[in-house]
């Protein structure tokens, strides 16, 4: 009788390469090849990083190549030390290359893009683990859509609708004639603190957006001179 080919063995030890070895290649070889097209090579770092404002800037700086990725590959791919430096000079570039940060290439003079990048800033609302910039306290009585950030004239009550929902996040809330009301003033956050995850949803709830995505250039290189130029440094 013949063996059921539903019971083979596979053997699984011939596998392709791993994903996430394809993908590190892959910036690897993209940011080579971008050294050999691109006269500037700069490092940025970023603080509160969002997607979507990472996007605009990509959109503002369309001729240009921005790579955002394991900071190892990076640096690997500029070269770690003089002996395996894709080009002089960029061994100390990649000294730079720690924490939240990024690698710009462009065609366009280092300093257009540095003077772009120092007035990128948006405001946006803080997520958990951020350092509170502000202590914000939200008045007795009735609780106010903005919860205290303009005049009770100039704003509307919160709907009552989510009276449930800031009292989930740490609100003594009540319902008092159909109005969300507060008996004593409520400290959503301190200045200084580090925020947890329901005081970071209560700022948004009140529309409190107190982080700020900006983008700080480090260090460039130029294939002009092979030189590194520090950014923190030329503000000096």
């Amino acid at each position: 009788m013949p063996k059921s080919k539903r019971n083979k063995v596979i053997s699984l030890t011939k596998t392709g390469k791993k994903p996430g070895r394809e993908n590190n290649e892959r910036l690897f070889n993209k940011i080579r090849e971008s050294i050999d097209q691109y006269q500037t090579c700069l490092v940025f770092s970023i603080e509160n990083m969002r997607n979507t404002h990472l996007k605009e800037v990509r959109t503002d700086l369309s001729d240009s190549r921005l790579f955002f990725g394991k900071t190892k590959v990076m640096a690997k791919a500029l070269g770690t030390t003089p002996a395996e430096e894709y080009r002089e000079g960029l061994a100390q570039l990649s000294s730079s290359i720690a924490g939240n940060v990024g690698l710009l290439f462009t065609l366009r003079p280092a300093q257009e893009i540095i003077e772009y990048l120092q007035t990128f800033v948006k405001a946006d609302f803080a997520r958990m683990n951020c350092i509170a910039p502000l202590t914000f306290i939200v008045p007795e009585g009735t609780i106010y859509s903005m919860g205290g950030q303009i005049p009770s004239a100039e704003d509307v009550p919160l709907a009552h609708s989510l009276e449930s929902t800031v009292r989930s996040l740490g609100m003594p809330t009540k319902l008092v004639q159909g109005k969300v009301h507060l008996d004593q003033p409520y400290t959503v956050c301190r200045q200084g603190q580090k925020l947890d995850s329901k005081q970071a949803n209560l700022l948004k709830q009140f529309g409190c957006a107190v982080a700020e995505f900006h983008v700080k250039p480090v260090a460039y290189w130029t294939s002009a001179d092979f030189k590194v130029t520090v950014c923190d440094a030329m503000e000096e």
